[in-house]
């Protein structure tokens, strides 16, 4: 592998092939600037990869690989996944669409694994089409955290707003069964160490919303606020982490509250999801933190309604790939500075 300060090879999973996918995929190594910081492999096939340029009116070439260890930096790289045709019909729901979907995610995550890969970029699968026998998982995140070390975290990072989830892909009826302090104290840290680590914030400050309206208005409208939130909330406080809250999260982004933190901790799903939206769409990035190894992907779905329309903008696809590359290098450095900060420091004298 080529030595990280001069490439960082990353591997890129072709999500729905009926959606928006190939198309970001394709734009944004169309500009060659993005060779010059990093070398792609996507996980795919290189026929069906050169349909998608033709299809879209793209010029940048593409280098089909059989093998890792034949990619070329510099170039776009197809790691041939599959050797048959795929039917491709854009803006449709077809399960198997999905099987490849799920061939790609999982070869690229095998690569990321045995290190042939420096990072991984997914592009969006459909959460219907992609189940099957040797996958019954919501997303990537519950598979990656199968497949790696660590406790995955949904993760939603833009320059000026970071939402961490303590629940992602739960039914909304479900969602005061899994808030435990156990599990609150595990994202948490997950927080902590990630912002630490990965976005070198040497003391990061952490917002957490409240589960109920009005964070439970003393337990008038449900307990979980002062009985498992608040509690927990001290007693990491205590333990050095700078966490405050319950905080209402009817008003919290309103009041512009967040740009005081590094970070916000929602409860659920869509507590945390629609104001992140709300105030990056386009420019999102889904990062999966907590782990040994880095994913991110852009902060939008399929795009059914717009497939095959050349119309998709791969803004955040580029984000996606962009975090990535920064990330893998805070680590590194991170990594770096901290296994023997004795030596480090003796040689500063």
């Amino acid at each position: 592998m080529v030595k990280h300060s001069e490439n960082i090879i990353v591997g890129v999973s072709i999500g729905d092939m009926n959606g928006i996918g190939p198309e970001v995929i394709l734009k944004t190594f169309e500009d060659s600037r993005m060779l010059e910081v990093c070398t792609p492999v996507i996980f795919a096939n290189a026929k069906i990869v050169s349909f998608f340029k033709k299809t879209f009116n793209l010029t940048a070439n593409i280098h089909g690989i059989d093998k890792l260890d034949q990619l070329v930096l510099g170039k776009i790289n197809v790691l041939n996944v599959w050797r048959e045709g795929v039917n491709v019909e854009f803006g449709t729901l077809d399960d198997a669409v999905g099987t490849y979907a799920i061939k790609s995610f999982q070869a690229a995550t095998q690569a990321l694994k045995n290190n042939k890969i420096d990072v991984l970029v997914t592009a969006p699968i459909n959460k219907y089409n992609i189940q099957a026998e040797n996958y019954k998982f919501a997303g990537h995140t519950d598979y990656l955290n199968e497949q790696l070390e660590g406790d995955a975290l949904m993760f939603m990072i833009h320059e000026d707003i970071k939402v961490g989830l303590v629940t992602d892909h739960v039914p909304i009826q479900e969602v005061n069964k899994h808030i435990t302090p156990a599990l609150l104290e595990q994202k948490i840290n997950t927080i902590n160490e990630t912002l630490r680590k990965d976005f070198r914030i040497n003391k990061p400050k952490i917002a957490v919303l409240g589960l109920n309206p009005h964070c439970g208005d003393n337990g008038v409208i449900g307990k979980e606020d002062a009985e498992i939130i608040k509690p927990t909330l001290e007693r990491l406080f205590k333990k050095g982490i700078q966490v405050f809250g319950p905080f209402a999260a009817d008003s919290f982004f309103g009041s512009n509250q967040h740009a005081k933190f590094d970070a916000v901790v929602a409860m659920y799903h869509d507590q945390g999801l629609i104001p992140f939206k709300t105030l990056s769409f386009g420019e999102g990035v889904n990062y999966t933190g907590g782990l040994t190894k880095i994913r991110t992907s852009p902060d939008h779905g399929t795009g059914f309604d717009i497939a095959g329309k050349n119309v998709a903008h791969e803004s955040s696809f580029r984000e996606a790939v962009y975090s990535a590359i920064d990330i893998f290098k805070n680590r590194n450095e991170y990594n770096e500075l901290t296994h023997n900060p004795l030596k480090i420091s003796a040689s500063k004298e």
